[in-house]
């Protein structure tokens, strides 16, 4: 029974703070901490249960993924400022050229308390910038980037190859600073963050093999439609929030965080 409470619990955790700049995986390591659910079976168990947050986004998304996938079956990326295939690859390729090179450093010396309370602190402070900044902006939605810009993001996007930088927060900040309104910034990263994360899913996967059995079936089930359910109203929620609120308050509530689970949990 403990073990389908934190089931519940993490595919809770995962499907609020995947889309959020706050980083998942930070939270599902130091979650998993505090519920003593950890180890290899566990680091699979949090590997499986993303996929419900992929699947909560392509439904949400899927007109515009029919649209790019016919582009791309056509060979039609002529239209001007018209976000397709291209823009995708060339922010994903720089976090998963990354990936494949370190992902053995990373996997050893990341993954845990210490690392993640680190990489929100940093990363916190990298969306502080990026909110402050002063730039011209010059993609007010996700039709108006361009081949440079989504090349940049998928720069930024290797920073959350560090768990604690988060994904949404490090791609969000990098729009940011290369010109992009907030909104264009946020729309865009939830756009690739299907192929990106459904991708490193499937390599973490095949890595973790060993440790997918059939006696885990029902407890990754159950991680992965709580992740599924809560995904697809964060998702909705921060489109909303990301309207109004600066990058900034995100940033506030992962010094908390990092400063709470320090003071009471570390210490």
């Amino acid at each position: 029974m403990s073990d389908i409470i934190s089931a519940i619990l993490l595919g809770i955790v995962e499907g609020l703070t995947e889309f959020l700049p706050v980083s998942s995986t930070g939270h599902l390591i130091l979650v998993g901490h505090l519920l003593r659910f950890e180890g290899e079976a566990a680091t699979t168990f949090k590997i499986v249960i993303q996929l419900g947050a992929v699947l909560a986004v392509l439904i949400l998304y899927w007109k515009r993924y029919v649209d790019i996938a016919k582009n791309l079956l056509t060979f039609n990326f002529s239209a001007k400022n018209k976000l397709n295939a291209i823009h995708m690859a060339m922010a994903m390729f720089p976090a998963l050229l990354v990936y494949l090179v370190c992902k053995d450093y990373i996997k050893s010396y990341l993954f845990g308390p210490a690392p993640v309370l680190l990489g929100l602190i940093i990363g916190g402070v990298l969306m502080i910038v990026a909110s402050r900044v002063k730039r011209n902006v010059t993609a007010e939605n996700t039709d108006d980037i361009t081949y440079r810009q989504a090349l940049g993001i998928g720069l930024f996007q290797c920073l959350a190859l560090w768990p604690g930088f988060s994904r949404s927060g490090s791609t969000m900040s990098g729009g940011l600073l290369l010109g992009t309104s907030q909104k264009a910034a946020a729309d865009f990263t939830f756009i690739i963050s299907v192929p990106v994360m459904l991708g490193a899913t499937v390599l973490d996967m095949y890595d973790s093999r060993e440790f997918l059995t059939a006696d885990d079936l029902v407890l990754f089930l159950i991680g992965f439609v709580s992740a599924f359910v809560v995904a697809m109203i964060a998702v909705v929620t921060f489109l909303n929030l990301i309207k109004r609120l600066k990058l900034e308050w995100f940033a506030l509530y992962r010094f908390a965080l990092a400063a709470v689970f320090f003071l009471f949990v570390m210490s």
